[in-house]
């Protein structure tokens, strides 16, 4: 019986989309592809979520492999992908209602060090009584370290936890560890549905 909920952060609470921040930037074409395949698409952006790397190093390591031009577009990509956040549509009212229904919310990201820093300012992170970031401990998910570090850290186990994750893969190793979980593709209705399945007796849209 689900007793604790975990949500992952991008694709879940807030629209993780680098074509979006891309083209804030005001940058297109050619110069907007090889954005996209040298900053999202290449190791350095793992390795920041894994705190391998510095910010400082991944913009030096992508800027090598790019033209001077978009130097300062990098760094902006880097620094500033979080300023400003899209959350989720209904998400925020879907996590009020499960805090009022008296369910524990965890939250399990991988992210940098800085989402401390901007996770305030997304709307619902209050409902939240707790979270690891992958940064901070040098994992990853689908790690199944960084599972059990979760429930050791909050005392959790994983019967009693349901896990929702924007990656298949993320919530296939979810599994590997005892964790039931739903794959959230963006649709906040369908979600309620999902975990009325579950039997969490949340509203219908």
């Amino acid at each position: 019986m689900t007793q604790n909920l975990i949500f992952d952060m991008g694709g879940v609470l807030i629209v993780w989309d680098p074509s979006r921040i891309v083209e804030r930037l005001g940058i297109e074409g050619e110069d907007a592809a090889l954005l996209l395949r040298e900053v999202f698409r290449e190791v350095e952006w793992p390795s920041l979520d894994r705190g391998a790397m510095s910010e400082t190093e991944a913009i030096a390591a992508i800027c090598a492999r790019l033209p001077e031009r978009l130097h300062a577009a990098v760094e902006r990509c880097v620094y500033w992908w979080r300023d400003p956040l899209w959350p989720i549509e209904g998400m925020e009212e879907l996590l009020r209602e499960l805090k009022d229904l008296g369910y524990p919310i965890y939250l399990l990201s991988n992210a940098t060090s800085a989402l401390h820093e901007y996770f305030p300012r997304i709307p619902g992170s209050d409902c939240f009584v707790g979270g690891l970031v992958s940064a901070d401990h040098k994992l990853l998910k689908p790690q199944h370290e960084i599972f059990e570090l979760l429930f050791e850290t909050f005392s959790l186990r994983p019967e009693d936890c349901l896990f929702l994750d924007d990656a298949p893969y993320n919530i296939e190793g979810a599994a590997r560890v005892g964790l039931d979980g739903i794959v959230f593709q963006g649709d906040v209705a369908e979600l309620r549905r999902r975990l009325r399945a579950k039997g969490i007796p949340v509203k219908s849209e």
